[in-house]
C-alpha cells in the first residue's frame, strides 16, 4: 500500500490513523530512507528488539548469579576456560555466557581475554536482597511462559504456591514456608525501608505500628533512626518469632510490642499514633485492601496517622515498574494487583482519611509512598 494512498482519518481519530500508517511495511520502507525519518525507525526497531529480548537478557543474569560469577569476580579477573572448569560447563558455552554479561554492561572483556566486573554487576552484590530475588524469580518466570493464560487466570501458580497468605491460607505455611518467604521479604525490604524513611517523617509521632511487618525490617530502621520511638508489630503468628529474635539481635525488643494475628479476622491492636503498611496493600484485592483500611481508621486516634509505602502503577501515565514487572507480579500471585497512587488515596479517603499526599521516593522502581491521616 502507497503512504500516499489512504489518508483520511478513520474510526478512532488522528492516532489510530497514525499508527495504521507506521503499520504498514510500506510506510516502513518509505520512511527508512528519509534522513529526517530513519533514525526513528532504527531506534524504534532497536527499543522494540530490546524488549523481545528481555526475558533472555534477565536469564544471562540468573546464570551469573546461579554460577557465582559475580561473586567469583569480585576477587579478580579470569578467563572463560577458568570459570568453566569450576562450573562444570564447556569453555566455549561460559564464553556465551560472559559474552552475554559484557554485552550488557555487567561484565568487561580484558584486553588479554580476561573478564572483570564492570559497576553495573558490581552494584548488584551491595543491593540488599538482590540476588535472592533474582533466584527467586524462576518461579515468577515460569508462570509468565505462557502470559495469555496467566492473564485469563483460574491456573495455580508458582507464586501463590510460594505465597499461600496472600489467599488467608496461613495454614498451609508448613516446613519453614513463613521463614521462607520472611527472609526474602527481609532482604527485599531493607532498601524499602531506607527510601520510605527518607522520604515521609515520623516526627511527632510517638508509637508506630507496622502491619504486616514480617521479620521487623521496617520498624526496626524506623526505630534506629527515631530514638524516642516505641514500635508494634503485628503479623501472622508463624512469623512473629523472627521479628522478636530480629528485634532481640538490634538491642531493640525492649522498644517494641509484637502481636501475632490476621487482619482478616479481627481488629488491628489499638494503642498507636501511626500505622505503616509497606508492601501490604499490592499483596491483596480490592475487598481486602478497602477492610484493611477501615480497620486502620478505627485504630487509630483522631490526628493518627497512616503512612503506605509499596510499588504503584503511573495511573495516567503508564510506567515500567509498576506496570510492567509488579502488576505482573502481583497477577501471579493471585490476589494481588498494583495500583495507582491516586487510586490508593481514593480508597483512603472512601476510609474516612483526610490530607492524602503522595510523595515521589528516590527510587520509584523500589517503592511509592503515601501518607494521610485520620480527622480529628
Amino acid at each position: 500500500m502507497g503512504v500516499e494512498s489512504d489518508l483520511r482519518p478513520r474510526g478512532g481519530g488522528l492516532s489510530t490513523w497514525f499508527a495504521r500508517r507506521v503499520s504498514s511495511p510500506g510506510f516502513q520502507k518509505w520512511a527508512s530512507r528519509l534522513p529526517v525519518s530513519r533514525a526513528l525507525v532504527r531506534r524504534d526497531g532497536a527499543e522494540v528488539f530490546d524488549i523481545l529480548q528481555g526475558f533472555v537478557a534477565s536469564q544471562v543474569l540468573a546464570a551469573l548469579v546461579e554460577l557465582g560469577v559475580l561473586r567469583r569476580l569480585l576477587e579478580s579477573p579470569v578467563t572463560a576456560r577458568h570459570l568453566a572448569l569450576s562450573a562444570g560447563i564447556e569453555t566455549d558455552r561460559m564464553a556465551a555466557l560472559l559474552q552475554a554479561g559484557a554485552a550488557l554492561g555487567l561484565l568487561k572483556r580484558r584486553r588479554d581475554d580476561t573478564y572483570a566486573l564492570a559497576r553495573k554487576g558490581a552494584a548488584i552484590g551491595g543491593v540488599p536482597g538482590l540476588e535472592e530475588m533474582i533466584r527467586h524469580n524462576h518461579g515468577f518466570y515460569s508462570d509468565m511462559m505462557d502470559p495469555v493464560a496467566l492473564l485469563r487466570g483460574g491456573a495455580e501458580t508458582n507464586l501463590s504456591a510460594f505465597w499461600p497468605y496472600v489467599r488467608g491460607r496461613s495454614a498451609e505455611m508448613e516446613d519453614g514456608a513463613a521463614a521462607r518467604y520472611s527472609t526474602l521479604m527481609a532482604r527485599s525490604q531493607e532498601l524499602v525501608a531506607q527510601d520510605t524513611l527518607l522520604t515521609v517523617s515520623l516526627k511527632g509521632v510517638e508509637k508506630l505500628l507496622d502491619v504486616g511487618g514480617g521479620s521487623g525490617v521496617f520498624l526496626s530502621e524506623a526505630l534506629r533512626r527515631n530514638r524516642r520511638l516505641e514500635g508494634m508489630l503485628f503479623d501472622l503468628p508463624d512469623v512473629t518469632p523472627l521479628a522478636e529474635s530480629a528485634f532481640e539481635r538490634a538491642g531493640l525488643r525492649g522498644r517494641v510490642t509484637v502481636h501475632g494475628g490476621s487482619f482478616r479476622d479481627g481488629p488491628l491492636p489499638a494503642g498507636a499514633d501511626a500505622i505503616s503498611l509497606v508492601r501490604v496493600l499490592y499483596d491483596h484485592d480490592d475487598e481486602t485492601v478497602v477492610d484493611l483500611l477501615g480497620k486502620a481508621h478505627r485504630a487509630l486516634p483522631p490526628g493518627g496517622r497512616l503512612i503506605i509505602s509499596e510499588p504503584m502503577s503511573g495511573g495516567g501515565r503508564p510506567e515500567r515498574a509498576g506496570d510492567v514487572y509488579f502488576a505482573f507480579y502481583t497477577m501471579a500471585m493471585g490476589t494481588g494487583r498494583v495500583r495507582s497512587g491516586g487510586r490508593i488515596g481514593e480508597m483512603c479517603r472512601d476510609a474516612g482519611f483526610v490530607s492524602v499526599k503522595l510523595r515521589t521516593a528516590r527510587r520509584p522502581y523500589i517503592t511509592s509512598v503515601l501518607s494521610c491521616v485520620r480527622p480529628g
